[in-house]
């Protein structure tokens, strides 16, 4: 039976941990809100691009610039995005999980990765798949300058032939308690974000097709990426979180079964040292 000053211990430090685990939930709960502020932002703009885009390509030929054309697919690059620190429950799990997926469906030596958050890129490496770039500690200070510049590599890689598809795996943010790994083409530019709108009217275009396509297309990457960005930061605030006030939680209910156990002990030794001293006076009557 464990001794009243171990349980002590063990008490006083599962309580230090569970001030720590509450620390981190309120961090999480802050940045979250800020998180989900810059995603509403972001999407009605990417929503607007693809609807500009749709409407573009229904009245322009596809084949007027190469993030349209497709290829035959004999490199893929995968964009694993993930966090750089743990304590967010199944968060990197489930993103990593849906990668391997990905990845099991194509031959090693056709696949590249580039890898966005330190976890992502140590899974990565244990696979010795090769890594184009890695991006580290992004989520610290996330910037749209970030989303630009790894945007524009792709979109450079792409047209230079060195890839002929470009995926991106990530949480997407559905709600606090609910993130959704995903994984999408953003290269070439799927079709299916490019139908007809079914609608009768028609544009004039100034520039011409081939100059807007010049100037909507790039950016359209830079947005996807970024929204990718933000959704798994949000993701992972979100599940960072709910792990966290899980764990104050479980702390919670272990302190008080120590403390329950720890009083049964005291209660028990006092007892054996009454009956002890009741024992003695008895013996010397």
């Amino acid at each position: 039976m464990a001794k009243t000053h171990d349980l002590k211990r063990r008490i006083r430090s599962i309580k230090n941990t569970m001030q720590v685990t509450k620390a981190m939930k309120m961090v999480s709960a802050a940045r979250l809100r800020r998180a989900q502020d810059r995603i509403l932002a972001a999407r009605p703009f990417a929503l607007t691009t693809s609807k500009v885009l749709a409407s573009l390509a229904a009245r322009a030929n596809a084949e007027l610039h190469p993030l349209l054309v497709q290829r035959d697919i004999k490199k893929v690059e995968l964009v694993l995005v993930t966090s750089d620190r743990g304590l967010c429950g199944s968060f990197n799990a489930n993103a990593i999980k849906a990668a391997t997926v990905f990845l099991g469906q194509h031959r090693p030596d056709t696949l590249n990765v580039m890898t966005v958050g330190r976890r992502g890129r140590d899974f990565v490496r244990r696979r010795k798949i090769n890594i184009t770039s890695e991006w580290l500690d992004v989520f610290r200070n996330l910037d749209f300058s970030t989303a630009q510049v790894i945007g524009d590599d792709l979109v450079r890689r792409y047209i230079e032939g060195e890839v002929d598809a470009v995926y991106v795996a990530y949480n997407e943010f559905k709600s606090v308690v609910s993130q959704r790994p995903v994984v999408e083409q953003i290269l070439p530019i799927p079709r299916a974000d490019l139908v007809a709108t079914g609608e009768d009217e028609d544009y004039i275009y100034e520039p011409g097709p081939e100059s807007l396509f010049e100037e909507i297309l790039p950016g359209y990457v830079r947005v996807q990426v970024w929204r990718a960005l933000l959704e798994s930061a949000a993701a992972e605030h979100a599940a960072r979180m709910t792990a966290m006030d899980s764990a104050t939680k479980n702390a919670k209910e272990l302190t008080e079964a120590l403390t329950l156990h720890m009083n049964r002990v005291r209660q028990a030794s006092i007892t054996t040292a009454i009956i002890e001293v009741v024992s003695g006076a008895a013996a010397l009557e």
